[in-house]
Formats: structure tokens, C-alpha cells, sequence
């Protein structure tokens, strides 16, 4: 079978590989969607500490199962389930985490291995009838939004400000509006990708230049009840807490490369307006399951915001075109 590859920094190869066989407790898919995202980008650039290469990645995964036909949507972050955060129900902050893609083969595959551990904390889904392999895909980065906006408590009546016009900024606005929020509006310094994005996902106002204060203007002085930053800026963090309105929640969604993550934090607006800074990391099976659900009931549509279906050997074009932001969604058919 073909497979796409990570052995270092700048170097994916599309190779050859045995199919794999699926061992006790395992299960074995046929991978007919993985979807891409920015931290494929940062991973193709960079690495990351959690992997040990040669390593198969690909993390956003819905396939079928090889000798049932299930139709099945896969977690990526794999919590163990018995950590004291496990057992809190904190899954998306367990310290023993692993990943699909990172510590395991992923889904930039034509068969996969599913581990143990996944159907342990039942991290594989069936996918609703009606959502296709490409949609359920995308459940797994909306399991993401729906953590941080929960986290958020985003709600009826909220001004909701994203920044960050992405494949994970337009599912912010998305889900924001199913949650009911009053009115979303999207920021980006890219003018091309914010006018792609506000085609498809329609915000109330588009913002490019000086946020905090068009944001001010927008809302008559007020500022936002809830700011996400859905970008690796800390800019967008600094002016997330100008914008915010009194008792805001300000949600630093994306995280900052790791060589730069100190921010200048006026304390004393977060003391006086009573305001709340939540981080958001990743996403647990319960919220996987959740979005596929919303996907399934049309609450958040997806379908329009896949931009490019590409086949396994050219998800190295598939990179690009996120990194360049010249995409919404791209998702890989092996």
C-alpha cells in the first residue's frame, strides 16, 4: 500500500509499506478520508517532540472497518482513562496523552491500524448515515472548537469576535452561530483567505486591520463577550483582552510557537472588567462524538468548507495550500 511519511523536517516521502494486520484488541480500517490541518504544516517544517520518525501521519481519519464495512469516524488525542484527570472527566488534560499521527501511524494511509487504547475510551464512531467519509473527517477539528467554546461558555446573545479565518476559525464562526451567539465577526491579517472564508461562512463584519478598535466600533464601545484566538499570534492574544467586553472570555485557542510564548497581559483590564482567559487543548472521545452529531444534524455544516479532495500522493500539494492559506479544508483520498 502507499503511505505518506515523516522522516524529518522538510522531508515527507509517499512510499511503499506492507499492510499492516491488526493485532489483539486492534482494529483495522480502510482510510477513505484524512483531512489536513495548520499542525501538519508546523510538523512537515519543524517535527515535533512526540515523534519518533519514520512515522505515517495524518490524524484526522474516517474510513471503513476491513471485514464489517462499519463506516467509522477515529479520534486523534488518546487519552489513557485511568489518570486522575481521566477519572475527573478532564480527558483533553491527561498528562499521559497520545496521538494518531504522533506516537501511532495515522491516516495518510490507504489501511490503518487502529490501537487498543483508542477503542479502550471509546474513540472510534460510527458515522451517522448521510455524512460522508470527507464530512465525518472534519469532526474530529470541530470536536476541537466545540471544546474551546464550551470552555468559553459561548451562548445566547453573545458577540462572539474569531480571529483567525482558517479551516478552525471558519468552524468557530460556525458553531458559535449553532450555539447562539447574536453576531460573529471574523479578523484576519490575510485579506485573500478572510474573503474566501466570509464567502462561505458569512460573518456579521470582516476585520483586517486594527481589530480592537473595529471591534469597539462594532459594538458601540462595549467590546466582545467572548474572543478566540484561532491563530499562532500572540497579537491576536494581546488585542483579544483590548476587545473583550466587561466579564468577557477570551479563549487562546491557538498556541504560540514555542520559542516565542510570553505575551504582554495588562492585568489590570482582566481585574477590572472581571474578565476570563481559558486555554484550549485538543478535544476528548465525548467531544468527537459530539461533533459528529452536530455535523449529522446539519447544526454545523462542513461539506462547503472542504475546498480540495486530493489523493494521497499529492498531500504534499495538500500542505502547501494550507501553509499558503490558499485552502479552507483539504482532506486527502488514499
Amino acid at each position: 500500500m502507499k503511505v505518506a511519511r515523516f522522516h524529518a523536517p522538510g522531508d515527507i516521502r509517499i512510499e511503499d509499506a506492507p499492510e499492516p494486520e491488526a493485532g489483539p484488541g486492534e482494529l483495522k480500517i480502510r482510510v477513505r478520508n484524512c483531512s489536513t490541518c495548520g499542525t501538519d504544516n508546523k510538523i512537515f517544517k519543524f517535527g515535533h517532540h512526540h515523534i519518533r520518525p519514520p512515522r505515517v501521519m495524518g490524524h484526522e481519519i474516517a474510513g471503513e472497518v476491513v471485514g464489517t464495512g462499519a463506516r467509522v469516524q477515529v479520534i486523534a488525542a488518546i487519552p489513557c482513562g485511568t489518570c486522575q484527570e481521566c477519572v475527573r472527566g478532564r480527558q483533553t488534560v491527561c498528562p499521559n496523552q497520545e496521538s494518531m499521527g504522533y506516537h501511532y501511524d495515522g491516516g495518510f494511509a490507504e489501511y490503518m491500524i487502529i490501537p487498543a487504547k483508542v477503542l479502550a475510551v471509546d474513540g472510534v464512531n460510527a458515522i451517522p448515515s448521510g455524512v460522508g467519509f470527507a464530512e465525518a473527517s472534519v469532526a474530529e477539528p470541530l470536536a476541537c472548537v466545540l471544546n474551546g467554546q464550551s470552555l468559553a461558555r459561548v451562548g445566547a446573545g453573545d458577540d462572539v469576535v474569531v480571529m483567525g479565518a482558517g479551516p478552525i476559525g471558519c468552524l468557530h464562526v460556525r458553531l458559535a452561530r449553532a450555539r447562539g451567539a447574536s453576531r460573529v465577526f471574523l479578523v484576519d491579517v490575510n485579506a485573500e483567505r478572510l474573503a474566501m472564508a466570509a464567502e462561505l461562512v458569512r460573518p456579521d463584519a470582516v476585520i483586517d486591520a486594527d481589530p480592537a478598535e473595529q471591534v469597539l466600533k462594532l459594538t458601540g464601545g462595549r467590546g466582545a463577550d467572548v474572543v478566540i484566538t484561532a491563530a499562532a499570534s500572540g497579537a491576536a492574544q494581546e488585542q483579544a483582552v483590548r476587545m473583550a467586553a466587561r466579564q468577557g472570555r477570551i479563549s487562546f485557542f491557538g498556541g504560540l510557537p514555542k520559542d516565542d510564548p510570553v505575551i504582554a497581559l495588562d492585568s489590570n483590564l482582566v481585574h477590572y472588567r472581571e474578565l476570563t482567559i481559558v486555554g484550549a487543548n485538543g478535544s476528548s472521545p465525548a467531544h468527537n462524538a459530539e461533533a459528529l452529531r452536530l455535523v449529522a444534524d446539519g447544526a454545523v455544516v462542513v461539506s462547503d468548507l472542504i475546498t480540495h479532495r486530493l489523493p494521497l500522493p499529492q498531500v504534499l500539494d495538500g500542505i502547501d495550500l494550507v501553509s499558503r492559506g490558499a485552502a479552507i479544508k483539504v482532506t486527502i483520498e488514499p
